[in-house]
């Protein structure tokens, strides 16, 4: 299907389902709150597509308020439209008895479908600012100069709505954990690199006292590939693009992202670079597909992010289905893979039903003690 299809095809499916919930609305509101519910929901979303077209024209920090404000209403809307949809289905399966959010003219009905929903945001803005540690210890019997401590995360989205005061707290929550290496599994900036640029990130970033090593991800292509790449030369993160690194004893091996039509097959990356089976092998990769190629070419940890594992509930069930693995620990034979869930988040600062994470790996070495 062409890209220009696709586009007419889910502003379509955009336009009748915001349509729907429009209607509902409409009907559900008494009188004159009619038109104000109407309005402020058909004003709401005209902020998330407006900012497309205008957010790099607007001041920085307007464009932020015009990001977060855009933003959230895309999960207030999924939550009416699933308040609604379901009210719809009880109301066909029960022989059209009426439910509280099939009534009309109603200023409680109103009043409870949107308190549900405001409900919803809030929880759901307080669970994201909440930062889960996962930890793993892997047991290695391949030759190590010490004990490793190892944070990875993944899927910053630096920008507009991720700014440097929460990158620094990210930044400590490192620090804390003393590691001897970091390792960062793609998009670390947003869809726009302007504000990572004038507000100055790098220097944040670069008071992680650790080495650096991270991959691309998709969003870096978003936001202009040439420009992240010198974002994270001034950040002094060492980028692997299809190349290795050697640190400690371990081969880190660093894949382009797949939106990168020319990278490397990974057989032929691990031939190109000499990569030893005798030595402990750390695989990023931002994109969690194809897992068997993995453990095909005997990796002993893979390391991936982007789903977000869909954020919010119940977009995890579409997550769980599309990936073999979108969200935690796997095994397949002898290799191991971490599939987080993002320290950041793309969008709105909301998580219903998954979470932001850092991961904590130790390696230790059978012989050494």
């Amino acid at each position: 299907m062409k890209p220009a299809i696709a586009i007419v095809i889910i502003l379509t499916a955009a336009a009748l389902l915001a349509g729907y919930v429009g209607w509902h609305l409409w009907k559900l509101a008494p009188g004159v709150w009619k038109w104000v519910a109407l309005s402020v929901f058909v004003l709401w979303m005209a902020t998330f597509f407006v900012g497309f077209f205008v957010m790099e024209r607007l001041p920085v920090g307007v464009a932020t308020v015009v990001y977060e404000v855009g933003n959230t209403w895309l999960i207030a809307f999924l939550y009416l439209l699933l308040l609604f949809a379901v009210s719809d289905l009880a109301s066909l399966l029960f022989c059209r008895s009426k439910s509280l959010f099939t009534l009309t003219d109603s200023a409680i009905g109103l009043f409870i479908v949107i308190g549900i929903v405001a409900v919803i945001l809030t929880i759901g803005g307080f669970h994201y600012h909440h930062k889960f540690r996962e930890e793993i210890t892997l047991v290695t019997d391949k030759p190590l100069e010490k004990p490793l401590t190892i944070v990875m995360a993944s899927d910053l989205h630096l920008g507009y709505h991720n700014r440097k005061a929460e990158l620094s707290r990210w930044v400590d929550l490192i620090n804390a954990e003393k590691p001897d290496v970091v390792l960062l599994c793609g998009d670390i900036i947003d869809m726009s690199i302007r504000p990572v640029l004038q507000g100055n990130y790098a220097e944040e970033i670069r008071r992680i006292e650790a080495p650096v090593w991270a991959v691309l991800g998709n969003h870096e292509y978003y936001s202009h590939v040439d420009q992240a790449e010198r974002f994270f030369a001034a950040a002094d993160i060492v980028l692997l693009k299809d190349s290795v690194a050697h640190c400690k004893g371990l081969d880190i091996i660093g894949r382009n992202d797949r939106t990168y039509p020319n990278r490397l097959v990974l057989k032929e990356l691990k031939e190109k670079f000499d990569i030893q089976d005798s030595h402990l092998s750390i695989l990023l990769d931002h994109q969690p597909y194809h897992l068997e190629e993995a453990e095909a070419a005997g990796i002993d940890f893979q390391f991936s992010g982007h789903t977000h594992r869909g954020q919010v509930w119940p977009l995890s069930w579409i997550t769980d289905a599309l990936y073999e693995k979108s969200w935690g620990h796997h095994q397949r034979g002898n290799t191991h893979y971490y599939i987080s869930s993002g320290l950041g988040i793309w969008g709105p600062k909301i998580r219903i039903g998954t979470r932001s994470e850092y991961l904590v790996l130790h390696i230790e070495n059978m012989g050494v003690k």
